[in-house]
Order: C-alpha cells, then sequence, then structure tokens
C-alpha cells in the first residue's frame, strides 16, 4: 500500500500542500484531478523526492520514503513527469534508463534489463521505433516512450503526472488499457488527470484537490452523487447509458 499521511510539502519556503493523506491499495487505480495549480503535481513529486517535505509522511508498506536511499525507493516507484526534456537518444536506449535503479556503475544492461525494456516498448506500441531518435518523434509517440520508459523500472508503485498528454484518442484507450492492466497485475497505479470523463471511467478512487488541500476521496459513483465536480470545476458531469454501457458527457453547471 501507498500511502500519505498529513503532508505539507512545496518548494523552498513555500507551501503548496496542507496537511494532505491519501491512500492507494495495491491492485487499483487512484486518480488525483482538480484545477490548473491545486498541488496535483506537487503531491507526485514529494513521493520521489523532488519537492521539499515540511511535515507528514509518505509511506510504501508502512516504511517511510524518505528514509529510502534513491535507488531503492526507485526500485519500488517509478514516476512520470508532467515536463520532459528531449535528449538526443534512441528509444530503446531512453527507456533502458528505467533499470538505473538496479544497475551499479559502470552500468552494464543485463539480458533481464534489455527483456524489460523490450516488454515495455511493446506494452506501449514503441518497439517498432527502437532504433529511432527520440527528437524523430511526435510528441505523442514521445509520450508513450516515457511511459515505456516509467513501466521498464518494474516498479509496484506507478505515479504518473499527465499522462495523456499529447496522445490521440487511440492511443489514450490503449493507455487506459494498459493502467488497468498494471493494477490487475498488483500494483498501485496513481495518475494526475485533467480528463474528469476518463478519471470516472478507469478509477477504483478519485481524489480531488482545490487549494492544496484533497476535499474529497471516493469511488466514481461517490464523486458523481456528492456532487464535487460542479463545485470545484464549475461544469457538471452526467452519466447517459449507451448500449448496455455508462458514458458520461460534460454540462455546464447551473450554478455557473
Amino acid at each position: 500500500m501507498f500511502q500519505i499521511k498529513n503532508l505539507c510539502a512545496g518548494y523552498g519556503n513555500v507551501p503548496v500542500l496542507h496537511g494532505v493523506s491519501l491512500s492507494c491499495e495495491s491492485g487499483t487505480i487512484t486518480t488525483v484531478i482538480g484545477a490548473n495549480g491545486c498541488g496535483k503535481s506537487t503531491l507526485l513529486k514529494s513521493a520521489v523526492g523532488l519537492s521539499d517535505v515540511f511535515s507528514g509522511e509518505i509511506l510504501l508498506d508502512g516504511k517511510p520514503v524518505t528514509n529510502m536511499r534513491e535507488n531503492i525507493r526507485a526500485q519500488n516507484i517509478s514516476y512520470l513527469a508532467q515536463g520532459k526534456n528531449v535528449p538526443d537518444i534512441t528509444v530503446e536506449n531512453l527507456v533502458l534508463h528505467g533499470r538505473f535503479p538496479y544497475l551499479s556503475y559502470p552500468r552494464r544492461y543485463r539480458a533481464c534489463d534489455r527483456a524489460a525494456a523490450w516488454n515495455a516498448m511493446q506494452k506501449m506500441g514503441v518497439e517498432t521505433l527502437a532504433d529511432k531518435h527520440l527528437r524523430e518523434l511526435s510528441g505523442g509517440m514521445r509520450q508513450n516512450v516515457y511511459i515505456a520508459m516509467a513501466l521498464c523500472q518494474e516498479t509496484d508503485v506507478i505515479l504518473m503526472d499527465e499522462p495523456t498528454s499529447y496522445l490521440d484518442i487511440a492511443r489514450q484507450f490503449r493507455l487506459a488499457e494498459t493502467m488497468q492492466s498494471l493494477a490487475k497485475e498488483g500494483r498501485a497505479v496513481v495518475a494526475v488527470l485533467h480528463d474528469i470523463i476518463l478519471a470516472l471511467k478507469i478509477s477504483d478512487q478519485i481524489a480531488v484537490m482545490e487549494n492544496g488541500r484533497i476535499v474529497f476521496v471516493g469511488t466514481p459513483e461517490e464523486i458523481l452523487k456528492e456532487k464535487i465536480i460542479p463545485r470545484v470545476f464549475h461544469v457538471d458531469i452526467l452519466p447517459v447509458l449507451c448500449e448496455g454501457e455508462t458514458e458520461y458527457v460534460y454540462r455546464k453547471a447551473e450554478h455557473s
């Protein structure tokens, strides 16, 4: 289990998160939604040492993450950042970076490392691009490569900050299926999403953030029942039955 307890975090002396608590079970998908600037990215960054933790705890199976050596933490928690560099490197070599936590210096890739990279590339549909340079690819294909690098770490917890960025609709569906597959394998998947409808469709639980705090956590059904989305986003979402399955549509909130 991945847990955040009473977390206060930010950058330098500037707090962004205020007493945030969230529990993410293994084998589940947790999505974090909220307006721009509410602290969603900082929440993920705090778990991998990229923001300053002022108080509170981040726990993995009851053990403080902040006490772990960097390579041990990276063997347990992978992180897909929102903004990424575009280095002059091939797709396969970038994905292999996901194996760094398991290698000592000088890094020499083993057969198991290359197998993990190939498996991750296949999951994201980029195996045919293995020898291509990252700078030759579109933004969407680069995003898939970076996701493959995170999968290549083979961690029990996967944190994704806006993983659907740059992806066309077909690849968004494929990513959603990949996230569901990872959860079925027993991983705890935590994703920051702007796409509320996607969050409703794939999540076991959704955490709604506002002004550096989590204001509600619940199942998709509970989120809709409690009318949290109209209050936070000033839009409403209606469930619609379509050929036996529930779909969702946006509607401007009545009080907006």
